[in-house]
């Protein structure tokens, strides 16, 4: 599968779930990394009018998670995030925030991501590390 086709298939999974509501788009794909969008609105404020924190933590794990799918099989596997922490360290208003998903470790049963959230001139906005399950399906 090519890595357009990837992320088309990114993309149609997020149809009636959180990652919609928060008009998070995968945008990005590469050996080891997978990067996503969101818009900065009124949707994902905190009450005085910047970015939720909570929002940023969503986008990571939603990242992280499609990340670590698109690198197992996905027939095969289900992904669950385990755990997470995310250290933000600047406010923004407005545009878009942009996470990247890096892998730390590919396990067979546990893989870890170092996901970097970014504006539209690459300052860093919060840094989230994701550690997630993956769990065989049934046959």
């Amino acid at each position: 599968m090519t890595n357009e086709e990837t992320l088309k298939r990114c993309n149609a999974i997020t149809k009636n779930t959180l990652m919609e509501t928060l008009s998070i788009e995968y945008t990005e794909i590469g050996k080891n990394y997978l990067v996503a969008k969101m818009p900065v609105n009124s949707k994902v404020y905190q009450p005085d009018g910047v970015l939720h924190g909570g929002a940023m933590v969503a986008l990571a794990e939603s990242v992280g998670s499609a990340a670590a799918i698109v690198f197992l099989d996905p027939t095969k596997f289900s992904i669950r995030g385990i755990e997470i922490s995310a250290n933000h360290v600047k406010s923004i208003k407005s545009g878009y925030v942009f996470a990247k998903a890096i892998s730390i470790h590919l396990g067979k049963t546990t893989q870890v991501w170092d996901i970097k959230i970014t504006d539209k001139d690459n300052r860093l906005i919060s840094a989230v590390k994701l550690t997630t399950l993956a769990l065989p399906k049934s046959s």
